[in-house]
């Protein structure tokens, strides 16, 4: 049975490659801003709108296929931080984050039919230390434009494990899809073998 991941993330690819998971990259045609405009509710239960949205987009073309939707969120206080538009809104999302926690929120769903059929979310706390000027412009200088589609600024498996003094979460959730329970729902499909 054809499996679709909904997005265009390096990441997330590498994730289900990495875990034995066949699939078909479909990226979906989605107004991620409006689905955040009309959310009602705080980084994780936006970030599960996101991935069903994701999900039910291209769940509606590929009616038969199974489709897994995954999204991220970030925020800082009560702040929401969205990809860095460019390297100069990289940098100031960095200083704003210096210093501080990060709550990162990450969701993935299975949808077919247009329907949403499985959805999970979990939340990670990343303490970021003092980041100075200095390093911080250092850092870009040796991230971007990699770092340009993480809503964190940071690649985990990469420098951006430099920028935290505790990371308190699952590892896979911090790397953007809640890897072990999608699985699990994959072998309840009969998507994977059990």
């Amino acid at each position: 049975m054809p499996l679709i991941l909904a997005s265009s993330s390096p990441i997330r690819r590498q994730l289900l490659a990495a875990a034995g998971v066949t699939f078909e990259i479909v990226p979906p045609e989605l107004d991620e801003a409006a689905v955040k405009a009309n959310s009602t509710g705080a980084g994780l239960e936006i970030a599960k709108e996101l991935a069903g949205a994701k999900a039910v987009s291209v769940s509606k073309s590929r009616p038969s296929d199974w489709v897994i939707g995954s999204d991220s969120v970030v925020s800082v206080g009560d702040r929401l931080f969205d990809k860095p538009a460019d390297r100069n809104a990289a940098l100031e999302h960095l200083r704003c984050f210096s210093g501080k926690s990060m709550r990162l929120a990450s969701a993935v769903t299975l949808a077919r039919g247009g329907t949403r059929e499985w959805a999970h979310g979990e939340v990670a706390t990343l303490h970021v230390r003092d980041l100075s000027d200095e390093f911080i412009r250092a850092y870009l200088d040796a991230e971007w434009p990699d770092v340009a589609y993480c809503v964190g600024v940071f690649r985990l498996e990469g420098r951006g494990v430099q920028l935290f003094d505790r990371i308190d979460g699952d590892h896979f959730t911090i790397l953007g899809m809640p890897l072990v329970p999608l699985l699990g729902a994959l072998r309840a499909r009969g998507l994977l073998p059990a």
